[in-house]
């Protein structure tokens, strides 16, 4: 197999942050998201990269890679998203640039994953196994106590996906992660495994995305890629061959952590510097990542 492919979402309009989160300084040094985001991808054994951006936030984004990075250790192309269609569009997105529609990891931009969940999907991607994702526990996602939207993974004994619960107004209160979406249960179990945008796709994939872009009902504004996993899942994107319904779970342990509120920031920053301390992170990207 070629080496693989991380597929990095950086099209979001970022309303609730007000600015371009990728770019926000979360490093010792000032370095942005997308920046610790890809040292780690590049230690996880990705030396491709498509990144998507939008036409409005997209130019500085890319200013800020011509100046910072090293495009000697990765091979950084880009492609635009020119309209906010969900993250099935953003994917489609970066089709052109990848050529032969090959399998794909794909991540957000502004989410913190660590190395060793993305050394699992590179992993994953190499041996030529099909569909996948990374599931954090709960607690380790949650910045801060605002709330958040979180992908509920049901897991089978054989670490198997069989379904996607979307839930909306998560955050802590006290000891105790609550919901406040109108729904039952409205307490959440700090270790339930939860979608954080991490995956892997075959390369029979694109085909799918394709159709769910043609099949959206015409009031329905973005295409999300956990719904269409969930959709693959029960039975209900027609054509789709049944293999592509089965993603494995790889259960990371780690932090996942990003910018989603103002407030955020100074708690993010704040734990990567912890990381630093603790010898888990590397305090300057020079000499890897940067110039």
């Amino acid at each position: 197999m070629s080496a693989p492919t991380l597929v990095i979402l950086a099209a979001g309009q970022a309303k609730r942050y007000g600015g371009i989160k990728p770019l926000a300084p979360i490093g010792t040094n000032g370095e942005g998201v997308i920046d610790l985001l890809v040292n780690d991808a590049l230690s996880a054994g990705f030396t491709e990269a498509v990144i998507v951006v939008n036409p409005t936030t997209g130019p500085t984004i890319i200013d800020h890679i011509a100046a910072h990075w090293d495009r000697s250790r990765l091979n950084v192309t880009f492609a635009t998203q020119d309209e906010p269609r969900g993250t099935v569009h953003a994917v489609l997105a970066a089709r052109a640039a990848l050529g032969n529609d090959p399998a794909i990891a794909v991540s957000n931009a502004d989410d913190l994953y660590g190395p060793a969940a993305l050394r699992y999907l590179a992993d994953h991607l190499t041996s030529g196994a099909g569909n996948a994702m990374v599931a954090f526990e709960l607690a380790q996602t949650l910045v801060g106590e605002s709330p958040v939207t979180r992908g509920i993974c049901h897991i089978d004994a054989k670490g198997m996906l069989v379904g996607l619960d979307e839930r909306r107004g998560v955050h802590r209160l006290g000891d105790d992660i609550v919901v406040d979406d109108g729904r039952s249960p409205d307490h959440l179990q700090p270790d339930a495994p939860v979608s954080m945008n991490l995956w892997a796709f075959s390369s029979e994939m694109w085909d799918v995305f394709e159709h769910a872009m043609e099949a959206r009902l015409p009031d329905e504004a973005e295409v999300l890629l956990p719904v269409v996993a969930d959709h693959l899942i029960h039975g209900r994107i027609a054509g789709a061959a049944p293999h592509l319904s089965q993603f494995t779970v790889f259960r990371s342990h780690e932090h996942c952590v990003g910018v989603t509120h103002p407030g955020d920031l100074e708690l993010v920053q704040a734990h990567i510097a912890h990381q630093v301390d603790a010898g888990h992170r590397v305090a300057s990207l020079s000499g890897s990542l940067y110039h």
